[in-house]
């Protein structure tokens, strides 16, 4: 058994409020459907997209996620007319765009770099790509400043990029990418470079002014925090291919396959033996996620279990010990090993560490969640 932690510190609760949005995008006059069909893009003896087919409905963001070299990063140049496919096409509001270049395909774009012109003022950077599109002085200003008042730096509009924070110039270029109104938006890690408060802070903004402006949007991320967070669905990509796309509580609860549960989240591996369309846990019969034992049958598998769904309760005579606990706030990650030497870690609150002591005896058990199992 192996548990394998990610950058992801969130129980089920939490990540399905994320997911169940209280707000849904409104698509605007100029929102568009995105269609990326069978695409294929090879780097030498990389295949980086392998016929990646993806839909994107007007006002829609969309989050890609997954491993380096997955392909995600590849997706979006190739819509943006950054990278030419081998095969395959793109549509964006119905029209064939593949042959177009780059700076005929009307997108918006924020990179993980900058990129601001340093002896532009803030408003000045804004302007720019209005200036390129012959927009009056006047109406740029006028635009410009909208924007930056958008973004909530218009107070800053005479500064220049080194006079700004890095979360603020990150805002002038997302400001700078919505004022030509983009048919597109794509944002490519656009927040990795940010400390991890400025980061939280940032990407709530981003899905705030893009359920306000309704533009349809492509965000590549490798954090699974942020996918989850900002997006109306989630992409999980593997080797060139959506391993998974759905909503983020869907991918999060329900993931369609073991890279997907083992990628996204925190998972424990624990041994199990699959009969019909439940898996035997440390003595609990817990659901499959349907389709989940596809191909592998019955038998002896390891199943993918969150931490949230193992309760732990002190008992003199429970057969697991306490290892460790790691403090993350409200809630905490206890370590605890079992007689045949597997660990199970758990998520619990974190008013009952007192409780949970190394060399507590407690008694486990798993909440009848749906899970899915690879072999063993």
């Amino acid at each position: 058994m192996t548990f394998q932690e990610r950058p992801l510190d969130r129980d089920a609760s939490s990540v399905g409020a994320a997911g169940g949005r209280d707000t849904v995008p409104t698509p605007t006059s100029n929102s568009v459907a995105v269609h990326l069909n069978g695409l294929r893009r090879r780097f030498g003896g990389v295949q980086a997209l392998d016929n990646l087919d993806l839909e994107m409905a007007p006002g829609e963001l969309i989050a890609l996620l997954g491993p380096s070299g997955c392909g995600k990063t590849t997706a979006l140049r190739v819509l943006a007319g950054l990278e030419d496919a081998d095969s395959g096409r793109v549509l964006v509001g119905g029209k064939d765009i593949t042959e177009l270049p780059a700076n005929r395909r009307d997108m918006g774009m924020v990179f993980q770099a900058y990129s601001l012109f340093p002896h532009l003022t803030a408003l000045q950077n804004v302007e720019f790509g209005l200036g390129l599109r012959r927009v009056r002085s006047a109406q740029r200003r006028e635009r410009a400043g909208a924007m930056l008042d958008l973004v909530g730096i218009g107070t800053h509009a005479d500064r220049y990029p080194h006079q700004l924070s890095g979360g603020q110039q990150q805002r002038v270029a997302l400001a700078r990418a919505l004022a030509i109104q983009p048919q597109v938006l794509l944002l490519d890690e656009p927040l990795s470079a940010l400390d991890a408060k400025v980061r939280v802070q940032l990407r709530d903004e981003i899905r705030r002014i893009q359920l306000e402006v309704g533009t349809t949007t492509l965000f590549v991320t490798h954090d699974q925090e942020e996918a989850l967070a900002v997006a109306d669905r989630v992409g999980v990509m593997r080797a060139g291919r959506l391993e998974q796309l759905g909503p983020p509580d869907e991918v999060y609860q329900r993931p369609s396959t073991a890279f997907v549960a083992d990628f996204v989240g925190l998972s424990n591996r624990l041994p199990g033996t699959v009969s019909g369309d439940r898996v035997e846990v440390l003595g609990t019969a817990l659901p499959l996620v349907p389709g989940a034992a596809s191909g592998i049958g019955s038998g002896a598998v390891n199943a993918l279990v969150r931490p949230e769904a193992v309760d732990l309760a002190v008992d003199p005579d429970g057969r697991g010990r306490v290892l460790a606990a790691s403090f993350l706030g409200p809630t905490s990650r206890v370590s605890v090993a079992m007689p045949d030497e597997t660990m199970v870690v758990a998520q619990v609150a974190s008013a009952l560490l007192p409780e949970l002591a190394p060399g507590t005896a407690v008694r486990i058990e798993l909440r009848p969640v749906p899970v899915v199992v690879e072999a063993a």
